[in-house]
């Protein structure tokens, strides 16, 4: 298309300088006016060169944007960071449990029969040793009163022959005879004692007596309970924890309690732990005790149960979005002489929104915690804090 234009404007110009040769104004005006022409049509290009210098523009465009980009990119991408710095930390694990009284009892009858006295009210306190139920003995007390009798006799006849025995008026045979009728007559009343000993129910230890389930004249045998018996303060916790736990629980850590019902937490201790891992479970069972003077905290209810199993007052904490999680390794950003260098950790214990690190930071390193898919190594970073 330029060739043929630039023939078009050979021809002209030779025709403007014959006529221009001839002379004349008609010349002047017939040269100046092709001339004008060919100009223009020079100045004024086709579609297709219209198209073709557009995108000319757009590729020029193109080429400038990157060093738009760059000079967006030294001004330093805008981050929020978190500095690390040495802080209490105690390691605890979250599960459940189950309350339970520190003793409890149902109390029954060793002896059948009918019942003559109740000596309690429903749940009433009471101490040690005291007397709860009896049971009709008659029988046993006349037992006693006749082999008391006899053991009066067998002892004053034991006495006689010994005596004798010192004056060698009888044999040894006959006072052996007598010491050990008066030894079974005693053996006797110690059997009839133990007997209505049984008879009655006395309090095992201290405690809160339950709900009574007889009545006084009602016949009483050993399969029935009489009533419960609960000693409420300290209280129990039952709770099973992951076997991976199985090496750091220990007797002394300290539990909090969450009951239902009640606001605020409670504080107890482990005193004991199961010294085996359930097969089926794949947890060990641990035991705890928490003060419980009010008897606030009843026998089976449900508890959430937070185990302390450490605590490390130099931990190193970042928050968990910080943790970039990787097929090998987990990585955190730091912000670095205005840049973001990439930093592997090894963590440990979680809480619900912290991490533990134990390798890969220092104290005062000031971690990136947003951004996080815009980083890349030595990316230069704007702390905006």
């Amino acid at each position: 298309m330029l060739h043929d234009m630039s023939s078009r404007l050979f021809l002209i110009a030779s025709l403007t300088l014959t006529l221009a040769a001839c002379g004349g104004p008609a010349a002047d005006l017939v040269g100046a006016d092709a001339l004008t022409r060919s100009a223009s049509d020079l100045r004024a290009p086709t579609s297709e060169t219209s198209g073709e210098a557009d995108a000319a523009d757009r590729r020029a465009a193109e080429r400038d944007e990157p060093a738009q980009n760059e000079t967006s990119e030294a001004e330093g991408l805008a981050v929020k960071t978190y500095q690390v710095e040495p802080r209490s930390f105690d390691e605890a694990v979250q599960v459940t449990g189950e309350l339970r009284a520190n003793e409890e009892v149902e109390l029954r009858a060793e002896e059948d029969g009918r019942v003559i006295g109740l000596h309690f009210d429903e749940g009433q306190r009471v101490a040690v040793g005291e007397l709860l139920v009896k049971i009709n003995d008659a029988d046993l007390q006349a037992q006693r009163r006749r082999a008391e009798v006899e053991r009066e006799l067998a002892a004053q006849r034991e006495a006689r022959t010994r005596t004798l025995l010192a004056e060698r008026t009888i044999s040894q045979e006959v006072y052996d005879e007598a010491r050990g009728r008066l030894q079974v007559l005693d053996a006797e009343l110690e059997l009839i004692a133990a007997r209505i000993a049984r008879t009655e129910i006395h309090a095992p230890f201290a405690g809160v007596l339950g709900l009574r389930q007889v009545s006084e004249g009602s016949y009483l045998t050993s399969s029935q309970a009489v009533a419960t018996l609960q000693s409420l303060d300290p209280i129990k916790i039952d709770f099973a924890v992951p076997e991976k736990y199985a090496s750091t629980v220990r007797t002394g850590a300290d539990v909090e309690l969450e009951v239902a019902g009640h606001d605020g937490t409670f504080t107890g201790r482990v005193y004991a732990v199961e010294p085996r891992i359930d097969a089926n479970t794949r947890t060990i069972q641990v035991r705890a005790q928490a003060p419980n003077p009010q008897r606030r905290l009843l026998p089976g209810a449900f508890a959430k149960v937070r185990l302390v199993l450490g605590s490390d007052d130099e931990a190193l904490l970042v928050p968990s979005i910080a943790l970039i999680p990787g097929l090998e390794a987990t990585t955190v950003y730091v912000a670095e002489a205005g840049t973001a260098q990439p930093r592997q950790v090894r963590v440990g214990r979680r809480t619900a929104d912290r991490v533990q690190i134990l390798e890969g930071l220092e104290a005062g390193d000031r971690v990136i915690v947003s951004g996080l898919q815009q980083l890349r190594p030595g990316l230069a970073v704007k702390v905006d804090d």
